[in-house]
């Protein structure tokens, strides 16, 4: 059963600017690739599926319809390591020991002010109406690896969604552990599917440094890139939408050599402690869509910020 949206007053107050105001926020459209207000939108491409059954459409960064054939999977190497805590293994869990302050330094001023967080079972159970009014937006962590689910997922999920937040799910990767395309199955079978609710992001794909081992998994620069494509193209096949990468730029050069092959397809969301706007950027795009600026804060979880307005999240969710 839909669950119908209650607009809490920030958002109501974002609803108030004229269409035509809105639209003229360069902020905005960059966060989605979007172009300015007075240029013109490519005409989207056919429906989601298409009659051949091996080919559908999917929705870039850019709002435009992609054709996609059937992925096809390039191996890598797997070789499971002991797993002894999954469920504290959350976005940026690894992220805050490599910025000078442990997550506290970024200049707050600066910030947006299109305010989202990110859980996990370590938030545990959340009070979503006591904390609704301060946020726009929510991702909570589904799945790890081809093992694990979060056990407090659903008030992390479906509590946003019923105080009318925008809400997304996000998948922490273990490349060595099991192959992309598995992953992705078992992220979308445990929750990380989108949904054509106009309240539901596409599925984020958490990569960043191995809470287990090696920094890289053990893997190549060219591994981990077939192993990033693979994921991103099942989940782009399946759910018809390119899911979000949250990373590091440090991680990012590390680990794949800033590779630049995801960035017309994937939205960014990039993580950054100690610089304002996010900082450089990998390589492949020029904005990001998300910025997690602080690892705490006064609200649950990590501490976010969409790029732009709230037209163009709300734009985001609807996969327009």
């Amino acid at each position: 059963m839909s669950v119908p949206r209650r607009p809490h007053p920030s958002r109501l107050r974002h609803r108030t600017a004229t269409a035509a105001a809105t639209l003229a926020l360069a902020g905005g459209a960059l966060a989605l690739g979007l172009p300015a207000a007075n240029a013109s939108v490519p005409a989207a491409g056919p429906s989601a599926h298409s009659s051949h059954p091996n080919v559908v459409w999917a929705v870039t960064v850019s709002g435009h319809m992609v054709r996609l054939a059937k992925p096809r999977f390039v191996p890598t190497p797997v070789h499971p390591e002991k797993l002894t805590h999954p469920g504290r293994d959350f976005m940026g869990s690894t992220v805050a020991s490599h910025f000078k302050g442990g997550g506290l330094t970024a200049r707050t001023s600066t910030v947006p002010q299109i305010p989202g967080i990110d859980v996990s079972a370590y938030q545990g159970n959340i009070n979503w109406p006591g904390i609704a009014r301060y946020l726009d937006f929510a991702y909570a962590k589904a799945t790890e690896g081809t093992y694990y689910t979060n056990p407090y997922f659903y008030n992390q999920y479906v509590g946003p969604y019923r105080q009318a937040l925008i809400r997304g799910a996000y998948h922490f990767a273990i490349p060595n552990n099991s192959s992309g395309q598995s992953q992705a199955d078992y992220f979308i079978k445990h929750g990380g599917g989108w949904s054509n609710d106009g309240q539901t992001l596409p599925g984020a794909l958490d990569i960043e440094y191995n809470p287990y081992g090696s920094e890289c998994y053990g893997l190549t620069h060219s591994q981990m890139v077939s192993w990033l494509h693979n994921f991103v193209n099942e989940y782009a096949y399946r759910e018809h939408r390119y899911p979000v990468i949250y990373t590091t730029t440090d991680w990012w050069s590390t680990c794949t050599g800033n590779n630049s092959g995801f960035g017309s397809k994937d939205p960014l969301w990039i993580a950054n402690y100690s610089a304002s706007h996010g900082g450089t950027l990998p390589h492949g795009w020029g904005f990001y869509t998300f910025w997690q600026y602080r690892s705490s804060g006064s609200l649950p979880g990590d501490q976010d910020v969409f790029n732009g307005r709230y037209h163009y999240l709300d734009v985001l969710a609807e996969g327009s």
